[in-house]
């Protein structure tokens, strides 16, 4: 247990998968949770597995690519459970199609969500945390965000995009106490926008899951759990004196 009891948390994009996944681990270390996303019955049913560790729960709907909607759900979810001691920026979206086919719709869509999604929500968190001089913000990255793939240049660029964030907020921060990392999930199963990569990636005629698994040193995809136990650590004093990071988790898939 990484000691996490009486904390407040907010976690964006945790009506499933992955951001499910943090909010339960992160209940369970002791934290009390916010969420935020645009799925209402996904949103409430992730609260109800955090109340089921004996934490509190709320929800704040909306979209992380609204700054309206990021500062009155911030809002909400402070005045439901206290001032927010960890960040955690989960919420992302995954558009895949030859650079020469990519739309300018999809290439802002992309972006509205991975990078504005997080700096609004960075913008939103920081002043109290800065006032506190305590946090602890987590950003979603990928292993995209260090090494290309063909067909993702929208995705690739935007989770490159959270890493240059991460560390420039880290640095005008690290002097008020507060803590900023990523984290660069590799090939994880059981998401929706696993599900979906799946799809996209049949039409366009690219290796399912299957066959990307074999790639993996440790010969297999992730589980939303196991990103979920890294982030649990990073928010912790276990990582006390680590800041600007961009922390693999690909099974050794990718190693710098």
């Amino acid at each position: 247990m990484y000691g996490l009891d009486g904390r407040i948390a907010i976690v964006t994009g945790a009506a499933g998968g992955i951001g499910r996944a943090i909010a339960v681990r992160l209940a369970r270390e002791g934290c009390d949770v916010g969420i935020f996303d645009l799925d209402e019955a996904g949103a409430h049913a992730t609260a109800e597995r955090v109340r089921a560790e004996g934490r509190r729960a709320a929800v704040a709907l909306g979209s992380v690519a609204r700054r309206a909607e990021v500062m009155g759900g911030t809002a909400t979810l402070t005045g439901a459970l206290g001032p927010i001691d960890v960040l955690v920026n989960n919420a992302g979206i995954l558009r895949t199609s030859p650079f020469m086919e990519t739309t300018e719709q999809a290439w802002r869509d992309v972006f509205a969500v991975n990078v504005d999604g997080t700096f609004h929500f960075c913008q939103a968190v920081l002043p109290g945390m800065m006032k506190r001089a305590r946090g602890a913000i987590v950003n979603m990255s990928s292993w995209a965000g260090k090494k290309s793939v063909p067909n993702h240049a929208a995705y690739s660029a935007s989770k490159f995009a959270v890493i240059g964030l991460t560390q420039s907020i880290a640095l005008e921060t690290a002097g008020r106490g507060i803590r900023v990392n990523a984290v660069c999930p590799g090939i994880i199963a059981d998401t929706q926008m696993r599900v979906d990569a799946e799809a996209a990636n049949r039409a366009q005629g690219l290796p399912d899951l299957e066959t990307r698994a074999k790639t993996v040193p440790l010969c297999r995809a992730g589980s939303p759990e196991e990103v979920a136990g890294v982030v649990a650590f990073l928010v912790s004093d276990e990582a006390a004196y680590m800041t600007g990071q961009a922390i693999n988790i690909t099974g050794g898939l990718w190693m710098s």
